[in-house]
């Protein structure tokens, strides 16, 4: 689509991208994706991330997202434009790290809900959250990006509000998943994406990319994608060897 755009974009435009995800046969960001489409436009991205369901911002209730690109400019102007009584915007320079935040956490959401379908209690529930941002971080830091980063809005603060809010979609894939579900009985009666599916795939090709241990993300795929039952996942996360935190 962005090709078929390129003629209509004036140079030295702005593009916000407000899509998380990782490509599956580049393994690119949203803003990867668009600089190479637009290769040669002088266009400036900032990706906009962070805990921000849909609904609640359209009916005005307060929010705080970061706006995140290579120019300083481009992120004051998208800072700006975007920012209202109700939401706030943050600038931020680290734009993979804030891209990675928005795409990873999607998988730590599936885990999330599998863990609550399978009634593992608020305890499990935390310890996947904080796993689950350490394995963010590490990959994140390990392809560029700032491990503060995985602290702010775009990190710690969506995957909290995915991993436990019934408004997300890859939460309630999980939930399903380990309620019993399929996989394609948990996606069937969607009417919108549930981005960590995808994602996941993406996420695991990254952390073998790099020699990234993500535990984590592979019991997420090992349900997803290789038929493994969601308590012998649980159960192998639990029983791998002991380490410091």
């Amino acid at each position: 689509m962005l090709s078929e755009a390129r003629e209509h974009i004036k140079d030295g435009s702005i593009i916000v991208s407000a899509t998380k995800g990782i490509e599956e046969k580049g393994l690119l960001t949203p803003s990867g994706i668009i600089k190479e489409a637009l290769s040669g436009k002088g266009v400036s991205t900032v990706a906009l991330s962070g805990p921000s369901f849909a609904t609640e911002v359209s009916r005005m209730l307060p929010a705080a997202l970061s706006a995140a690109s290579d120019s300083t400019d481009a992120a004051v102007k998208v800072q700006e434009a975007f920012s209202t009584g109700y939401f706030r915007v943050y600038t931020n320079s680290d734009v993979i790290g804030v891209e990675l935040g928005g795409a990873l956490k999607n998988v730590m959401a599936i885990a999330s809900g599998i863990s609550d379908g399978l009634g593992l209690g608020h305890n499990a529930r935390a310890a996947l959250i904080t796993r689950g941002l350490a394995e963010m971080a590490r990959l994140g830091v390990r392809m560029g990006g700032q491990a503060a980063t995985f602290s702010g809005l775009s990190g710690l603060g969506d995957l909290v509000l995915t991993c436990t809010g019934p408004l997300s979609r890859n939460y309630t894939v999980g939930v399903a998943l380990g309620s019993g579900k399929s996989l394609a009985e948990a996606t069937g009666g969607m009417k919108a994406v549930a981005e960590g599916v995808k994602t996941c795939r993406g996420a695991r090709e990254l952390a073998l990319s790099y020699g990234i241990e993500m535990p984590i993300t592979e019991a997420v795929y090992g349900v997803l994608y290789n038929g493994k039952q969601p308590k012998e996942a649980v159960l192998e996360l639990m029983n791998r060897d002991l380490k410091g935190e």
